[in-house]
């Protein structure tokens, strides 16, 4: 049985492709070139490296590319919101035996949370009620 692009998609990033991802989607539209550029200096990729990683990530369906000259620009499919929500519910079914209450306990006792951030969190849980 083969996979479907939304199966795909529904996989969390390898740490590879999650850090070159949070440079597209703070970016916008890169070249292998930009994004090695943008890497910090201690952090050594080889272009070919990033530009199979790039290509990875456009088979997965979360960027896209256009031809551009002799090269390609990439730019994000799925936004950092998207793959935010997906990762959370991702984590929720793996983690946390589909138990979201689960994961906001552990959230709450492991994570230093201050005054303003625990206010925050009590109004988003208010807006969301009963919702489901």
């Amino acid at each position: 049985m083969s996979k479907s692009p939304s199966a795909e998609e529904s996989k969390p990033l390898t740490p590879v492709e999650l850090e070159l991802m949070q440079l597209v989607w703070r970016m916008g539209e890169v070249s292998v070139a930009d994004v090695l550029a943008a890497l910090p200096p201690e952090r050594k990729l080889a272009y070919t490296s990033v530009s199979t990683v790039l290509r990875i990530l456009e088979q997965k369906g979360v960027v896209h590319s256009r031809k551009e000259g002799r090269g390609h620009l990439y730019s994000a499919r799925l936004s950092r919101e998207a793959y935010e929500a997906q990762s959370v519910r991702h984590l929720v079914a793996t983690v946390f035996d589909g138990t979201p209450s689960s994961l906001v306990a552990r959230l709450v006792e492991a994570v230093p949370l201050s005054a303003e951030e625990v206010e925050q969190i009590r109004k988003l849980l208010g807006r969301k009620g009963g919702r489901g």
